[in-house]
């Protein structure tokens, strides 16, 4: 057993740091199998010798994060710890070989960093190819990262528009059944890109650009017969895209465009026996120079814990009823 003693120079930081009630702490305690008590600004770590190191680089890491102004929330503590795993044990640390954090998006409004393996994974393929493919259950923050990429594209001046899309064909219902103006039917299968946009620009700003047409969300049934150039284009949801969608949508990019397609391969709600258009892509297109593809797992879940318990129990499920048929 091995007891390693912290101290922070300000208190007030320090307070930040260990989370209301020590929550931070606890959660430190409960991911790494250590004990944590804070006393003041100081706080005493027990446990083997690779957790003990493990909560030190996490709690340093969080530390200098406070340091830069930056802020710290449940998901920031998970994040961190994570990387601090991925990194591996005290005798195989290289300090010098290691990256110190995941990678990050940097914004106007904050920054973005990913907060697992997967999620960094995520945001290198992002930066590196044209087009990019993230599958993957719910909660892994695929559309959300996305659209912090194309903001990011577009505050530098990369790209001059975005472009975000969804196929309006979700749980059996038709754009033409519902009541309203167009924008009132589409609205409600758009608004968690609308929500992503508001958390990661200032809310003036997304408005401007709506109106001015630098920000475009439309339904996919929109994109058909457009060439999108100089733009950052991202497909949501396509899972529920049939063959020829998808087809329509990759043949939409244009030269100096970027374009991110995402999706739940696990939850298609196209008529039975209809291919989805992203199972068939991800297939025909996974050696294409140009294209990455990247596969979030239960482990990447970045709501609530419990989240990733529920994934993973649906998982087992699954994989249990396809070794019986």
């Amino acid at each position: 057993m091995t007891r390693t003693v912290l101290a922070f120079d300000d208190n007030r930081l320090a307070s930040v740091l260990f989370g209301q009630y020590g929550q931070n702490l606890a959660l430190i305690e409960r991911k790494l199998g250590v004990v944590a008590d804070s006393r003041g600004n100081h706080v005493t770590i027990e446990g083997t010798r690779d957790a003990c190191d493990q909560a030190r680089r996490v709690l340093e890491t969080l530390y200098e994060q406070l340091k830069t102004g930056g802020d710290l929330v449940v998901g920031d503590v998970e994040g961190v710890i994570r990387h601090a795993l991925a990194q591996g044990s005290l005798f195989d640390y290289d300090p010098a070989a290691a990256r110190p954090h995941f990678e990050e998006i940097n914004l106007r409004k904050r920054p973005v960093r990913a907060r697992t393996g997967g999620q960094d994974a995520y945001i290198r393929a992002l930066k590196r190819n044209t087009l990019v493919f993230g599958t993957g259950p719910a909660g892994t923050g695929k559309t959300w990262l996305a659209v912090a990429h194309a903001i990011s594209l577009f505050e530098r001046k990369e790209v001059d528009r975005i472009i975000l899309s969804r196929p309006a064909v979700e749980a059996g219902e038709r754009l033409g059944f519902l009541p309203g103006d167009m924008r009132e039917k589409v609205d409600p299968y758009l608004r968690p890109i609308y929500d992503a946009l508001f958390d990661l620009m200032d809310m003036r700003i997304v408005e401007r650009a709506l109106q001015a047409g630098e920000i475009e969300i439309a339904p996919l049934a929109f994109m058909r017969g457009r060439t999108l150039h100089n733009a950052a284009v991202i497909l949501d949801e396509a899972q529920n895209t049939t063959s020829m969608q998808m087809k329509m949508f990759l043949t939409r990019l244009g030269e100096n465009s970027r374009m991110i397609v995402t999706g739940d391969p696990s939850q298609v709600d196209l008529p039975s026996g209809q291919t989805s258009g992203l199972a068939e892509a991800v297939r025909l297109l996974s050696n294409v120079e140009g294209i990455a593809q990247v596969a979030f797992t239960g482990e990447d879940v970045v709501r609530h814990e419990l989240v990733g318990r529920i994934v993973a129990a649906y998982d087992r499920a699954s994989a249990a009823r396809l070794k019986r048929e």
